[in-house]
């Protein structure tokens, strides 16, 4: 596909540079692709092949590579086509890469007046970056023109751009569904993402703006793992040690590290959809242990599915280590605790509405495992122990739990 691409190239460059009636007389080598030009043109417009003539040992240079000019042969045709004064159409989506391909060829307004540089630094302030949706399209062309866009400024440009847009219309909707623009920023690259965002953030923009940009571009991200919130989802056979379960875990790791502090951004499913993954994924223990310690703060608004999200393998089939829902419950358990002392009441005599909720469901959620008899005797203990008894005001689920455990075991 890549040699028919080039082919073609040099197909179109020949219907224009073979109308000239001067013999061409340098071969430009651009990866697998060569275009028979003339020095002349090219050197009225670009510095950098100017030097490379002038500093050539050979007597009659005939051929210069440029294999390494940003945006590869499709971009090097158009940079070509301008020094012969060709019409191309600038677009949003190769305006960077020619560019920084004027940069490297020096197709600068200093060297000549009215060059390429200039016209795409135009085309970038008046057409590209007047738009949310132009100015992420252009960022998105960025990450294959690394580092040399981040030093021509096209990447921050781009970024402060789309974080102001994204804000205005955050509050203020220019169509509909209103959140359009999390939408768009899905395309990009995590390290672009996390620069809006943080960008976003310095802006002022509300936890639950940025919560809900993240979200939408986890679930698209991570669509396999996060989105199918009923446990049926990665049944590939990928392995955690896989390159793609690699990535994965670096976004994820990366999203949780965006996180805003709001303790109410986010939804607590899509919280324990995010930490099962993490475990999944075998994310580091920072990762893991601040999506623990979100959910506890807000365990009071947990149901018996969320914890079954975190105490299943994605197949459904065995559990998982029971670790996190222990350290969530226990971490609530002693937010509570805390907060008792604090009103100067006793813990044990007076226990709070969402106290009592939680032991509701964790008697409940147990109820759900009990059938699993890999399920020892200790972890279920472990769990049922961390409600304080004077939480419980009935014990029937309890109890049923219990019963269910022993007819399993």
């Amino acid at each position: 596909m890549a040699n028919r691409q080039h082919s073609l190239a040099m197909e179109r460059t020949g219907q224009w540079v073979f109308s000239q009636e001067i013999p061409t007389d340098v071969i430009v080598e651009v990866g697998e692709a060569n275009f028979n030009l003339h020095k002349f043109m090219l050197v009225a417009k670009s510095n950098h092949i100017r030097k490379v003539i002038l500093d050539s040992k050979e007597p009659e240079l005939t051929r210069i590579d440029l294999s390494d000019i940003p945006g590869g042969p499709e971009i090097f045709e158009k940079a070509a086509k301008f020094c012969y004064g060709v019409n191309f159409e600038i677009t949003v989506h190769n305006v960077a890469a020619l560019r920084c391909a004027a940069e490297y060829l020096q197709m600068t307004d200093k060297y000549c007046e009215g060059n390429l540089a200039g016209r795409t630094e135009d085309f970038l302030s008046q057409v590209a970056l007047t738009s949310l949706s132009g100015a992420l399209v252009v960022l998105k062309s960025c990450e294959d023109l690394l580092p040399m866009a981040e030093d021509l400024r096209i990447v921050h440009k781009c970024v402060e751009i789309t974080s102001a847009k994204a804000c205005v219309e955050a509050n203020f909707p220019s169509r509909s569904p209103p959140n359009w623009w999390t939408e768009e920023l899905t395309i990009l690259d995590i390290r672009f993402f996390e620069r809006i965002i943080a960008s976003m953030k310095s802006r002022g923009a509300k936890g639950l703006t940025l919560a809900s940009a993240i979200i939408t571009y986890t679930e698209r991200s991570l669509r396999d793992l996060v989105r199918d919130h009923s446990g049926n989802g990665a049944r590939s056979s990928e392995s955690t040690d896989s390159d793609v379960r690699i990535r994965q875990r670096e976004i994820l790791e990366s999203i949780v590290g965006l996180l805003p502090s709001e303790k109410s951004a986010f939804p607590i499913n899509f919280l324990c959809c995010l930490l099962r993954t993490a475990i999944f994924l075998r994310a580091d223990s920072r990762c893991k242990s601040e999506l623990e310690k979100r959910i506890s703060s807000i365990t009071e608004h947990v149901t018996v599915d969320d914890l079954l999200v975190l105490s299943f393998t994605y197949d459904g089939e065995r559990l998982f280590d029971l670790e996190s829902v222990r350290r969530i419950i226990s971490g609530f358990v002693e937010k509570e605790k805390g907060v008792a002392v604090f009103n100067a009441g006793d813990f044990k005599e007076v226990c709070s509405t969402p106290m009592q909720r939680v032991a509701k469901t964790v008697d409940a959620y147990l109820g759900e495992i009990a059938t699993y008899g890999e399920l020892s005797i200790s972890k279920f203990n472990g769990i049922a122990n961390l409600v304080p008894k004077a939480t419980r005001k009935v014990d029937d689920d309890l109890y049923r739990a219990i019963d269910i455990y022993l007819k399993v075991s």
